[in-house]
């Protein structure tokens, strides 16, 4: 079996023994732990206790239609959630985990409901982070966990996130200091009928086609309000700072207001009149890495507005594209 290296252990800040063993039991007892993953931080609880789980998404205001992610630390955990684990997850598995990839198939019947939303199929992954492993592993159970953050808003890549945005609502945060891929999972579903990506993340389609060896489609048409997605992060408003945000263009008419520009080409902005510049990266992976830091930052500076510049359509910047287009919905 070939799993990919823990690419982030060596600079990752890991939390003493006596901390790591309280957040394990905490979450036996039934408790919420905010923790690090490679992605962004997680709101554990233990996946297969329906109360724990309940109380994610009471503390992020999350509609019960928006499912949930299980983390595992074996690839043999994975298997044991699932009723279906075909050669192209096994395949998936053993190139992209522990990684950014989500893999969603169907559930057995030790899966609650809350998780899925009553769905047929769960969303499985194991995160290429030291902390979240070893929390996994000294817990003893799956742990369910979608970002830190209340629903709809900015992800948190950073446990100083954590405490602003949901406070003592948690019962206990690990520190594992920054993500370093900084968007969540690509959640990849393997129906009956052929591969899904219902949301870009971390791994691209590309790179999953290259694996399987076949075509990945991407969703139709957005779900309909009240309806359970098949997987988190579809909803059409996402990612979003508190701050009024809009779509920035060379020639646009600037609001009123003290506003701030988030583009990752400088020079195409430099005649448009804003109270802060906020230059990105011109890669899509170190972008990705920066952004929720990004607009964390700006979103805290309280100003009128905030322009996104959007980087290029192109499969390379997919997941960073969606990411802000949900960011800027209204």
């Amino acid at each position: 079996m070939r799993l990919r290296p823990l690419a982030d252990a060596a600079g990752a800040k890991m939390p003493g023994k006596l901390q790591m063993s309280r957040a394990a039991k905490a979450l036996r007892a039934g408790k919420l732990v905010a923790f690090p993953t490679e992605t962004v931080y997680g709101l554990g609880a233990n996946a297969l206790d329906p109360a724990a789980v309940a109380r994610i998404f009471e503390v992020k205001r999350r509609p019960r239609t928006s499912p949930l992610i299980i983390h595992v630390d074996r690839i043999a955990a994975a298997r044991e959630l699932v009723t279906y684990w075909p050669d192209a997850a096994q395949r998936l598995a053993e190139t992209f985990w522990p990684g950014p990839l989500t893999l969603v198939l169907p559930r057995r019947d030790i899966v609650p409901d809350i998780i899925t939303g009553g769905g047929t199929h769960v969303g499985v992954r194991m995160p290429n982070h030291p902390v979240a492993l070893a929390l996994i592993a000294a817990a003893g159970v799956p742990i369910a966990a979608p970002s830190a953050n209340r629903f709809t808003q900015i992800s948190p890549t950073t446990a100083e996130h954590v405490r602003a945005g949901l406070g003592s609502e948690v019962d206990l945060i690990l520190d594992g200091g920054p993500c370093t891929v900084g968007i969540e999972s690509s959640v990849l579903a393997l129906y009956d009928d052929g591969p899904v990506l219902l949301r870009p993340g971390g791994v691209s389609r590309e790179a999953i086609e290259a694996v399987i060896g076949m075509p990945v489609r991407v969703p139709g048409a957005a779900p309909a309000k009240g309806e359970t997605h098949a997987a988190p992060g579809m909803h059409f408003r996402h990612y979003s700072p508190r701050t009024m945000t809009l779509t920035a263009h060379p020639s646009m008419a600037v609001p009123s207001g003290d506003g701030a520009l988030l583009t990752h080409r400088p020079a195409h902005y430099a005649a448009l009149p804003v109270a802060h510049l906020q230059v990105m990266p011109d890669t899509p992976e170190a972008y990705a890495q920066r952004l929720y830091a990004a607009l964390h930052e700006l979103d805290a500076h309280s100003y009128d507005w905030i322009a996104i510049d959007l980087p290029p359509d192109e499969p390379a910047w997919a997941a960073v594209r969606d990411r802000l287009k949900r960011a800027i919905a209204r």
